[in-house]
């Protein structure tokens, strides 16, 4: 069986860590098992859905690396939706109702009160073709519900949660079309993933009574269900549902310089047994992607350890897979010295300034001898064999310093900054001529 799976947002926003995650498992399950990973875009709801947030998802998969086989926009499957609909209202499985929000709501209120569930009654089933013909003569247009059938438990074994079970007494036949002819999700969802061919459908737990309804659309349809792998929701740090995790976006992560192998790294993994680890590629987490690996318990987030995380990538990045966003003539060289000690790839610019800009540093005045001895000792050393060794030698030798008052005063002077990339590593690319230059302007 060829494995396929879907990401399918709705069009109304940039994507954040929640559907991002999503996608991230449906992308890697797909990978591992040589299948195809679908984006289908979920636009039935025209007045919220843009082609402007179309365009942002695209362009968040994207950068992230998860590039679909193929798009579907449900704004373009009405037809095929429609189809379904009559087979399903000619097998008696969909049916008209006619109750306002208001009514519904009061029918709830009631129900609570007496401390019953709040399941709709079904009072649509017995409406008369008299009674129906009044309600069209005052100008109301039915909604539409998927029948649920009563007679057998629902159930399934989840890739994640394990064995599963409803009732389906207990549940209130779905709404699946509004008065306005407009889609809701359920049954648009369910005809595509049978048209699709999508075998495995993975997304949050707060699906999972959704998934009960639409079992019994799968097999109303004729079709067998795929397998589902509900997931635990994130949390953020402070170990609750966090409204910041859902603004969180992925065109806000990358403006703050952001990874996106960080992103799968961290998403791919919180929430699993297995460690959430630095990884330059994501060949490593495709590899080792099982739904066995998930737990039960909401899997944390934390912008911290992202951005922790992702300090620790960067300094796997390659040369040759950055260089496109440095500044022109930053080279392999200046790549190597600089790496270790920025957090992300854009902080690389700022110490390329500083290695071959302006520095601006006034010596102490007790440090001024100590400046004046490295201009005199940066013209003995042999530039082309580990300079800062040999300056640093030669001053301890003939000023009697040492330890963070020999190199503090030298970085500064050099650099202008208190800490930074090793001076080993910078000295050779700020070069002789430079180094006396900033040597003389610090006095």
């Amino acid at each position: 069986m060829s494995i396929v799976t879907r990401f399918a947002p709705a069009p109304t926003g940039r994507l954040h860590v929640g559907n991002i995650r999503t996608a991230i498992h449906n992308w890697l399950w797909a990978k591992k098992n040589g299948g195809r990973f679908i984006l289908r875009l979920d636009d039935t709801d025209a007045a919220r859905s843009s082609e402007e947030a179309a365009a942002g998802i695209r362009e968040d998969l994207a950068w992230l690396g998860l590039h679909p086989d193929v798009e579907y926009r449900q704004s373009e499957r009405f037809a095929l939706y429609d189809a379904a609909l009559e087979r399903l209202r000619s097998a008696g499985r969909v049916y008209p109702a006619y109750e306002t929000a208001q009514e519904l709501d009061l029918k709830r209120r009631v129900q609570l009160s007496r401390g019953k569930p709040p399941v709709y009654d079904r009072a649509a089933l017995g409406l008369s073709d008299v009674e129906r013909a009044g309600f069209e003569a005052e100008g109301r247009r039915p909604h539409w519900r998927f029948r649920l059938d009563h007679g057998a438990a629902i159930e399934w074994d989840d890739l994640i949660r394990g064995r599963q079970h409803f009732d389906p007494a207990l549940l209130s036949d779905p709404v699946i079309r509004r008065e306005d002819g407009s889609w809701l999700y359920m049954l648009p969802s369910t005809i595509d993933d049978i048209d699709m061919a999508v075998t495995h459908v993975v997304r949050g737990e707060d699906h999972v009574a959704n998934t009960a309804l639409q079992i019994q659309m799968f097999e109303a349809l004729g079709a067998t269900p795929p397998a589902f792998a509900h997931e635990a929701l994130l949390v953020g740090s402070e170990g609750k549902l966090s409204k910041r995790l859902g603004s969180l976006g992925a065109d806000a992560m990358r403006a703050d310089g952001i990874e996106p192998a960080a992103i799968l790294a961290k998403l791919a993994r919180i929430g699993t047994s297995l460690p959430v680890e630095p990884v330059a590629d994501a060949t490593p987490l495709i590899e080792s992607f099982d739904f066995s690996t998930f737990g039960r318990a909401p899997a944390r987030f934390d912008m911290d350890e992202l951005t922790a995380l992702n300090a620790r990538i960067v300094h796997l990045l390659p040369f040759d897979q950055v260089a496109a966003r440095f500044p022109e003539g930053m080279g392999e060289a200046d790549w190597a010295a600089i790496r270790p000690n920025v957090k992300t790839v854009a902080e690389a610019a700022d110490w390329w300034a500083i290695l071959h800009g302006h520095v601006e540093a006034t010596a102490a005045d007790e440090d001024r001898p100590l400046i004046e001895a490295a201009i005199d000792a940066a013209a003995r050393i042999d530039w082309s064999d580990s300079p800062w060794q040999q300056l640093v030698a030669d001053l301890k030798a003939n000023t009697g310093r040492g330890g963070k008052a020999l190199f503090l005063p030298l970085r500064r002077a050099l650099t202008g900054r208190d800490s930074g990339p090793e001076m080993a590593a910078l000295l050779p690319l700020i070069g002789p001529e430079e180094t006396a230059s900033r040597l003389r302007a610090a006095l």
